[in-house]
């Protein structure tokens, strides 16, 4: 089976800060981590394709990664940036597409997550900005925390042309009990046609202290049985996609973990639908080329 990881950062931090790398726990984070570390990694598992995407507010990192992808290796596809607010996204999307590896422009994600406004999304200046996104082909990718998940839900229901991606599940605490607050808006999301959602970020997140493995080789997914059987019901394996959140995922596991956990959740479906979330789903919804020839 051809596999697809939907979701990884690179950064260089020689080239450009990462501001959010300030932020407490995330000292083993701060250094550069490079494509050249992850392709090994990806090989490993079977990971032949990625989707690679943005960190930064910034304008310079998205032709960065197209100049990636143009490659012809790993990246298959890139999530970048543009100002959703500005006048002109429609003419900054179009100037990505004219760079090298423009063709591999997928979709545009903003880091809602740093937005203070929970109500961001639904900012009629932004909603402008989310219908040049669906005039110009592409997807939108959702990364906030659950108190950004209402908006996320008027924005996709209010932009029905446009394809939203939940990544990471909406960022739901794992710290036992189900926050219903979430769970509401996470369904309410998944009910809207346009949507679909990465099985990410929880992947990598550990076991409760209390239920810790002994083993640290041990496979746990039980604290994350829960959110994966939401996302089932409301999205179906056509609607999910597998994703690493390499290099953020290594803070507490291993790439190799990460994919294990994926396996491990999905282990209970058939064949024909563990082919949709761990390629299908992604292929489809950000257009990817896996059989590109390197360059």
């Amino acid at each position: 089976m051809t596999i697809v990881d939907a979701h990884h950062h690179v950064w260089d931090l020689s080239v450009r800060p990462q501001p959010f790398l300030d932020q407490p726990g995330l000292e083993p984070l701060r250094r550069n981590f490079l494509l050249a570390e992850l392709e090994p990694q990806a090989a490993a598992q079977g990971v032949t394709a990625t989707v690679l995407v943005q960190t930064v507010t910034e304008p310079g990192e998205t032709p960065e990664m197209l100049a990636l992808a143009a490659g012809g290796g790993l990246v298959a596809g890139v999530v970048g940036w543009v100002d959703l607010e500005a006048p002109g996204t429609g003419d900054a999307i179009a100037a990505l597409r004219e760079l090298p590896g423009g063709e591999h422009l997928a979709g545009i994600r903003h880091p809602v997550l740093t937005e203070p406004d929970p109500d961001w999304l639904s900012r009629p200046s932004v909603l402008r900005g989310l219908a040049a996104v669906a005039a110009a082909g592409l997807v939108f990718d959702v990364v906030g925390a659950p108190r950004h998940l209402p908006a996320a839900v008027a924005a996709a229901a209010a932009t029905p042309q446009l394809t939203f991606v939940l990544d990471h599940l909406g960022n739901p605490e794992l710290d036992g009990e189900v926050d219903e607050v979430w769970a509401n808006a996470f369904r309410g999301f998944a009910t809207l046609p346009n949507t679909v959602a990465k099985l990410s970020g929880i992947l990598g997140e550990p076991a409760p202290a209390a239920a810790g493995p002994a083993d640290p080789d041990a496979i746990q997914t039980a604290h994350m049985r829960p959110y994966y059987d939401l996302a089932l019901a409301g999205f179906g394996p056509d609607r999910l996609m597998f994703g690493s959140d390499w290099p953020v995922s290594t803070r507490d596991t291993s790439y190799a973990h990460v994919y294990a956990a994926a396996r491990a959740v999905t282990a209970g479906l058939s064949e024909a639908e563990k082919e949709d979330v761990f390629r299908g789903t992604a292929q489809r919804v950000y257009r990817l080329d896996l059989a590109r020839e390197p360059q």
